[in-house]
């Protein structure tokens, strides 16, 4: 019989760009001993970067184990994959071509793990996409990446905090061509896979979800454009005939002014600043990125790498935690439910 210690679920957490906030906030956020009851953490990246930060926060009572890629992770321990071997500088606030191949190496290594099953969830830190390697990774986000590695055709990027979460129709796609990208088949494949998440993924057996319009005032019958009528509406009115609960679309400049968002389990946005500037304003510091509709589970802190405070001791560890503990929640919820349909 398997000691309880070895049934910890098992989550990895990649360091994203080594020379952003990653590891400090990795560091600081598994200093306290009380999480290796809840899980078995594996870090994907450097023991010697990690060393760095121990030093450098002067953590004296931070203790890690050095794991081989193909070992059984070591329960109530902090476990750290070396995915790089070279002894480049460390440059904290500095992204650079060998600091944006640490964060591939590290995200490929996770990806490989999660896909064998060695680990139960991921947590990556945050990248720097203008410094990652296209040869070996031409993808705008992680989002992007996962989605591709466990061939999800239709993923959703979902911010939550509590009860508050958002999704987006399209990601990291440049505003200029996010009008033409919105067609009824791709919202309805958004909505479609929410709704599934949030039965799955967080427990809600008949969610409630909002629609966003894209255009001011939600187009205001045609007079700001028509992409409401012709192509967001009919996704909302083929969710209802199915028997879902889906409204919309709602003009965005007051739906969370308004407090709106409150009666709804999810609102569905039509780009990338539209949701995240709300929930930004309204959940900084404690939101979380999940990837919805993968295979897998998958989430990270709600900000960037923060090059401007790295090194500095300064980074606020919240988030990331609060990624982990939305990953084990997601994890255990899909052990008692049941993995989505993909949709």
């Amino acid at each position: 019989m398997s000691s309880p210690d070895k049934r910890l679920p098992r989550v990895g957490i990649t360091v994203g760009d080594s020379n952003g906030i990653g590891p400090e906030i990795i560091v600081k956020t598994l200093r306290d001993p009380r999480l290796l009851t809840l899980f078995t953490p594996v870090v994907y990246g450097s023991s010697r970067l990690l060393a760095y930060y121990k030093k450098a926060l002067d953590e004296s009572g931070f203790s890690y184990t050095t794991l081989r890629p193909d070992a059984e992770p070591n329960p109530r321990q902090i476990n750290v994959v070396n995915c790089w071997e070279d002894e480049s500088l460390i440059e904290p606030g500095n992204p650079t071509k060998q600091s944006g191949q640490h964060a591939a190496a590290a995200i490929m290594a996770a990806a490989e793990a999660l896909s064998k099953g060695d680990i139960q969830a991921l947590v990556t830190a945050p990248i720097h996409k203008s410094n990652l390697p296209q040869d070996r990774f031409p993808f705008p986000g992680h989002t992007e990446y996962f989605s591709q590695y466990f061939q999800v055709r239709n993923s959703v990027m979902l911010l939550v905090s509590g009860e508050l979460r958002v999704g987006l129709v399209t990601n990291h796609l440049p505003i200029s061509q996010v009008a033409s990208a919105i067609t009824p088949e791709l919202v309805f494949s958004k909505l479609r896979v929410l709704y599934r998440s949030l039965q799955h993924d967080f427990g809600i057996s008949k969610p409630k979800i909002a629609v966003l319009g894209l255009n001011p005032h939600a187009g205001n019958d045609g007079m700001f454009g028509d992409e409401e009528a012709r192509c967001i509406m009919p996704a909302v009115l083929d969710a209802q005939e199915k028997k879902a609960l889906v409204f919309g679309p709602f003009p965005a400049d007051s739906f969370f002014g308004s407090g709106k968002h409150q009666a709804f389990d999810a609102v569905l946005a039509m780009y990338h600043d539209q949701g995240l500037i709300p929930f930004k304003t309204l959940a900084f510091g404690t939101g979380v990125n999940y990837t919805a509709g993968l295979p897998v589970v998958r989430t990270s802190p709600d900000h960037g790498t923060a090059f401007d405070i790295a090194g500095k001791n300064l980074a606020d560890p919240d988030s990331l935690r609060a990624a982990a503990f939305l990953a084990l929640d997601i994890a255990r919820n899909r052990a008692l439910i049941g993995l989505p349909e993909p949709a």
